[in-house]
């Protein structure tokens, strides 16, 4: 298994594709910091909406520095994807499992290696948020660091970005084109779930499944808020809930993926 996992990583560490990830993630993280920073700590914001906004420094921090979180696990939703949607498309597939016939530890290694990478763009992800979230908070007059909620925020949005990946692995087995997989997982998770979670959230039915759906999952993970269409915060599951249903997420993504990937014929 360590020589599989090894193998997987070079795999992506040897192509331009990680650098320019690593820019990518950097740069939007420190960018959407500074502009929910700037909002969120807004005199002429803090009077209009109160309900939709942090009211402690410690929601107020991890608001700005996950503010980039939405582009960081598209990113590694789509790191995901091309894992395994590049070896379909460049028929690489049939020498990876020749090189380790059981197809079953070839899943295994790309499970660990995406949740790998996606803890090192969460790292990186973080250094950029940060550095421009706590300058931002520090110059408004607000605490960067004030409670130990913080900490656990950074520390699971790595475990996010993470999971992720493994859905967007799955995505990437279950729909064999890689540009369709790319489209389709990247609108949904982008578009379509976000308004069906705002959508749902006007009835009263509605407030029992959107706590369960992966962008709230993903909000209810990190502790921080979701507005609805109305604008007022959407009800959310605890932190330890919203991970477990992500994590759910993602396994039923990877095991659907790595069960048609060990049955299905390679040619």
């Amino acid at each position: 298994m360590s020589a599989a996992i090894r193998s997987e990583f070079r795999k992506f560490f040897t192509t331009r594709l990680w650098w320019g990830m690593a820019i990518a993630v950097f740069l939007s993280g420190a960018a959407f910091a500074t502009i929910v920073g700037l909002i969120f700590t807004s005199n002429a914001l803090a009077g209009q909406a109160a309900g939709a906004l942090p009211r402690t420094d410690a929601d107020l921090a991890k608001a700005v520095y996950t503010g980039g979180i939405q582009i960081g696990y598209l990113l590694t939703l789509a790191i995901g994807i091309m894992m395994i949607g590049s070896e379909y498309r460049h028929k690489t597939i049939t020498s990876t499992f020749l090189a380790t016939p059981r197809r079953g530890r070839v899943m295994g290694a790309k499970v660990v290696t995406l949740l790998g990478i996606g803890a090192f763009y969460g790292v990186i992800s973080l250094v950029g948020s940060v550095l421009a979230g706590a300058i931002i908070l520090t110059l408004r007059g607000h605490s960067a660091f004030g409670d130990a909620s913080i900490w656990r925020t950074l520390a699971l949005s790595l475990l996010v970005l993470g999971l992720w990946a493994l859905i967007g692995l799955g995505a990437g087995i279950l729909i064999p084109n890689q540009v369709a997989a790319l489209l389709i997982s990247i609108g949904v998770a982008w578009i379509v779930e976000p308004i069906l979670a705002a959508v749902l959230a006007i009835p009263a039915w509605g407030e029992h499944i959107t706590p369960y759906l992966p962008s709230q999952a993903t909000s209810a993970t990190l502790g921080t808020m979701s507005a609805g269409i109305n604008g007022q915060p959407v009800g959310q599951l605890s932190w330890w809930a919203g991970a477990l249903v992500l994590m759910a997420y993602a396994a039923v993504m990877a095991g659907l993926g790595t069960w048609r990937t060990v049955r299905a014929d390679i040619s």
